[in-house]
């Protein structure tokens, strides 16, 4: 199951106590104190990781506590530190404070590590405090709670590419061909109910990260359908390719669905339409889409570049990735 949100309870480990532990030997009367300090908690950290897809990991734990630091031990043994907890993540994840929903961090890069809650410091066992003038302190101290913190984790996916349009528009079998993977397809909305992922090859060597993120529908931007819950994966592509079913076969207007698109994606954010993009004119096979492709190219031609493709049967799929390759070219610049 994809998982892009979770919120947790999450807590370091104690520290452990210091002990009161004296030295006892034959012919060795005043052996004087030996009690060790405790551990460290351990801490919770969390860590991005490329081979993480989602947070399906923490869908049913709630609650995470690392390990507890061990006590000290007598002829003053230091106790065990407890075992950090970390937490791999995909890259993408931000980390917010569940009540102020305050952004504490933004995790991109693969291995980046960052700490959440930090381990309590051990005690101090009475060998610690003794000293010239106090030579045989009776006391230790105990080791302090562990932090803890209630946060959020949020995926929003980065990849290359988006591909976004409405429900049967044909995203997920434009995917499969492009990325040679295989995806859930069916003759019915909402097929995919969440984002597929796969590496498309470029004519220059290149592999980039294309996302099919799940249909789009009016007022998608206030919850309705799939809603917002997948909206929030297009914010990181470089490159969007708006895929078009041209056929009118689902007894809707391809023109009205573009503007629709635009309108929820305005809705949303409106600095999504600021990233470049392209417009892929899908199901061109089919009989109807000749009456919609001359109109569609006319009205919008001006708007970014288009290409009439059949998914299906692959057609002019190449012409589709030397436009994408040229875009994302042009934004790496």
């Amino acid at each position: 199951m994809f998982v892009d949100s979770v919120t947790l309870s999450l807590s370091a480990g104690k520290g452990g106590n210091g002990v009161i532990a004296w030295r006892r030997e034959k012919f060795i009367p005043k052996g004087g104190p030996t009690g060790g300090n405790g551990g460290r908690g351990g801490s919770v950290l969390v860590q991005a990781d490329k081979n993480v897809v989602s947070l399906e990991d923490y869908r049913n734990k709630r609650i995470l506590v690392a390990q507890n630091g061990a006590a000290g031990g007598s002829n003053r043994c230091q106790g065990k530190s407890g075992s950090d907890l970390v937490l791999k993540v995909p890259c993408g994840t931000l980390v917010k404070d569940k009540v102020s929903q305050e952004i504490l961090f933004d995790l991109t890069e693969d291995g980046q590590q960052v700490r959440l809650c930090k381990g309590g410091v051990g005690g101090k066992g009475n060998d610690h405090f003794k000293s010239p003038t106090h030579q045989a302190p009776n006391y230790c101290t105990e080791g302090t709670p562990g932090e803890s913190k209630e946060v959020e984790f949020e995926l929003k996916l980065i990849a290359d590419v988006g591909l976004i349009g409405m429900p049967n528009a044909g995203k997920s079998t434009l995917l499969s061909k492009l990325a040679m993977i295989p995806v859930k397809i069916g003759a019915y909305p909402f097929t995919t109910l969440a984002p597929n992922l796969g590496y498309v090859a470029f004519s220059d060597g290149s592999r980039r990260l294309f996302a099919d993120i799940p249909g789009i529908i009016e007022d998608a931007h206030a919850n309705k359908g799939l809603g917002i819950a997948f909206l929030r994966h297009i914010e990181r592509t470089s490159l969007l390719v708006f895929v078009i079913d041209i056929s009118g076969f689902e007894e809707r207007s391809p023109l009205d669905d573009y503007e629709v698109l635009h309108q929820e994606l305005k809705a949303y954010d409106p600095k999504i339409l600021e990233k470049p993009y392209v417009i892929a004119l899908n199901k061109a096979d089919m009989e109807e889409s000749s009456l919609y492709i001359e109109e569609f190219q006319k009205r919008f031609h001006d708007h970014a570049p288009i290409y009439v493709i059949s998914a299906k049967e692959g057609r002019d799929l190449s012409s589709l990735l030397e436009g994408i390759l040229s875009s994302l070219t042009e934004v790496k610049l």
